[in-house]
This record gives structure tokens, sequence and C-alpha cells, in this order.
């Protein structure tokens, strides 16, 4: 009999849940992990998602039962009360389903490793941020793809199967053509364990280079410390995000770039690097870890001031061994591949092409920055000054909006042409 296996402590893929809003993405967090991810006051009260969601989750395999059946997010099997074995643990990245946060949305498909594409049965499909989500993880090249066909519980089998063809001629011709469909209930929790099957079948975990220097994508960054706290009781800041190559130790000095605004004698805005120490690592669930390897969500606490990371304000960093950090570039120049029509709206119109001096927003990794295009050329190469700067990795992907009647749509993406 083979040895058993031990609960994993970090989880070892990243899978996004996203979809237009109210299709029930935090639900299945809810469902599948435990967790509530809407953890923001604001969230709470609006009831939506605003900033990126995280959660983790083991999943399990009944070592007797056969099927779906056999799998589930608990170490005692539903089905017939026996062990079940750990397989892997999952970090699942909500992303808000709003049309005004696509920008999050963006950021965030950088960190996925696979996503689940939430569409209600109730509505019809697809819905603005549903074409919009999709055209998203394509750009940004995601593509291990599961539909989960949210609500079953509030529609006929009818209407079920009506819907069903709805979602087939929607992703046809399109990075989620082949993608399976999995009818669900996050409510109720009905199929979650067909879902789980599906997939540790399609969802690959990664394969990663550990010898490479550690970077991080930096997606949020806190104050952990309560109002009154006496000065001698102070923590250093935080930095939660994911690792995308090599590994972070606790000890580790830290580079993160572009770092922190600052102003000119003649009032001009520059960014300046800052440098940290690694205090601690933390998984999703609070388990500490003396070393992090790429996936899974994870936290670090720094000895930086809690100032400087309160509010999320180091979004879009990256954090890596001093002087192995990807270039911070204030221009940049990319091959651009517009889309044929906008997408997050209802009325699809066409897209125009891009023009000298025109600013649109581009997503780089985790960052979000405004670029000027200063310069176009042949091979729909096109300079951009950036109002912020980035970090930069030859050939990535960037995801590039325009602005349409007050909210940035999804027009197209570019690849980072190296100099």
């Amino acid at each position: 009999m083979p040895p058993r296996k031990t609960m994993p402590k970090q989880a070892e893929v990243n899978i996004g849940l996203v979809g237009h809003v109210d299709h029930g993405k935090t639900t299945l967090a809810k469902a599948l992990s435990g967790e509530w991810t809407d953890r923001h006051s604001e969230e709470i009260r609006r009831g939506i998602s605003i900033k990126l969601g995280y959660a983790d989750v083991t999943f399990f395999k009944c070592t007797k039962c056969r099927g779906a059946a056999a799998y589930s997010t608990t170490s005692k099997c539903a089905k017939c009360g026996g062990k079940a074995e750990p397989l892997r643990r999952i970090s699942l990245v909500d992303a808000p389903g709003h049309e005004v946060l696509m920008a999050t949305m963006i950021s965030g498909a950088a960190l996925m490793d696979g996503a689940l594409l939430l569409i209600a049965a109730d509505e019809k499909c697809p819905q603005p941020q549903t074409r919009e989500h999709l055209a998203a993880l394509e750009i940004i090249g995601v593509d291990k793809i599961i539909i989960a066909q949210n609500k079953v519980e509030l529609v006929s089998e009818k209407e079920a199967l009506d819907n069903y063809k709805e979602i087939k001629r929607f992703v046809s011709g399109s990075i989620a053509e082949n993608a399976p469909v999995i009818p669900i209930s996050a409510m109720f929790g009905t199929n979650v364990d067909f879902l789980i099957q599906t997939i540790e079948e399609v969802i690959p975990t990664p394969k990663r280079d550990l010898q490479k220097p550690g970077l991080f994508y930096v997606a949020r960054s806190f104050d952990i410390n309560k109002p009154g706290t006496r000065p001698k009781d102070l923590q250093g800041g935080v930095i939660g995000g994911t690792i995308i190559q090599g590994k972070v130790s606790v000890g580790d000095e830290l580079e993160i770039q572009p770092g922190i605004p600052v102003r000119k004698d003649k009032g001009a805005l520059s960014y300046q690097p800052i440098y940290t120490t690694v205090k601690s690592i933390q998984t999703g669930t609070g388990n500490p870890l003396k070393t992090a390897h790429p996936s899974g969500l994870i936290g670090m606490g720094t000895n930086l001031d809690p100032a400087i990371t309160r509010a999320d304000s180091l979004i879009g960093n990256l954090a890596g061994p001093h002087g192995k950090l990807p270039p911070i570039v204030d221009e940049v120049t990319l091959e651009s591949h517009l889309l044929k029509r906008v997408v997050g709206s209802v009325e699809q119109t066409a897209v125009q092409t891009i023009k000298p001096n025109e600013t649109l927003m581009l997503i780089v990794g985790s960052s979000a920055t405004v670029g000027q295009v200063k310069k176009i050329g042949s091979k729909n190469r096109i300079l951009f000054e950036l109002r912020k700067p980035v970090a930069v990795i030859p050939n990535q992907r960037v995801a590039i909006s325009r602005q349409i009647e007050m909210r940035w749509r999804l027009i197209g993406w570019g690849t980072v042409v190296a100099k």
C-alpha cells in the first residue's frame, strides 16, 4: 500500500473565480472553502466583491469510492464515511464582476493558473462581464478553464438546457470552446463533487522553476496593527500575493519595485524602490512557512513601516532579490493586437484603431497604469509613455483598455517588445 500523503501546507495552484456580477463567484468560494471572501466593510454593505478575494481549500479523494462521489473538501468521505486522502491545496482568487472593477479583475488574472467561469443559468448568456472576463483570460493566456453553470436550482430542466446551448454558442471559437460545463448550485453545494473532480482533471499543477531568483507579485498590502497599538507592539507592514518564480524564505532581503511615489524639488512625481527583510510567511489560511514556493497566495510580514503598506498602497509592485528584478520602465513598446469588438458593454461596437497621443489603460502583471501613445510604428508597434513606471518582462502580455462612455473597456492586448 502506498504511503499516505501529508496535508499540504501551501497551495500548489491558483484558480480564479470569474464571471459577471452576482453570478455566484463568492458563494462558490464559500461552498468550496468555507470562507466568505468579501471581507471588507464596503463589500459587505454593497453585497459585491470590490477587491480580489482569497481563500484556500484542500481537495480530498476517498480511497474506496469511485467517480465524482469520491471527491470532497473534507478528510471523511461523505458517501461511505471512510478516510479520504489529501490531493492538492488550492488557492481561490475571487475576482470582482462589476464593470467598473475590470482593472482589478485583469490584474488578478495575472495570478491565475486556471479559472472557473461562472455563468448564471437564470440569465441570458452572455452577460457583458461574462464576455469581458473570458476575453481577459484569453489575453492574459489563462487557457485551463472550466465553466460552472450556476444557480440551476432557480430554473427548470428545459431552461437549464436552453442556457447550456447559449453557453456553448457563446464560447464557440474562443479559448474556452472545449471547456467542460458543470451545472451546479453554489448556494446548496449541488454537484460540487463533480466540479472538484473536473478541476483535478482539467487544471494541473504547473511546473515551477525553483532555481530562478524569487519573484513575487504584490496583489495586496496591509497594516495589520489595530488602532491604539502601543509603539513597542507595532508590527511591520504585510504584503500579499503570489510567487511566480523561484522561492522566498524568512530572513531574505527583498527589493520592492517601482516602490513608493516621492516628490522631487520642482514637484515632479517619481518612484523610489524600497527594501525590506521577510520576517514571516503565512498561507491564506494562516499556516506559517519558512520557505514559500510559486503558486498559492501568501502573505509576508516585513519590517516596513506599516504606513507604507496600508490600504493596498503597494498593489502592482514586484518584490525580489536586489538587482534581480526585471527592468523598471516609464516607456514601453508593445506589439498590439486589437479585438474586433469592444467587450464589456451591452452594445458591442467596433474597436477603433489606436491614435497618436491617445491615453489608454495598460495592465502589466498585477499593475495597472495609464499610458499615452507617443509613437506608432510598423508591425503594429506602439510606444507608450507611462504615468506610473512598471516592471516588464520581454514578450509579456499586456491588456489594453480604452475609456468609452466613462468606463474602461477592454479593446485588445500587446506583447512587450524587448529593446
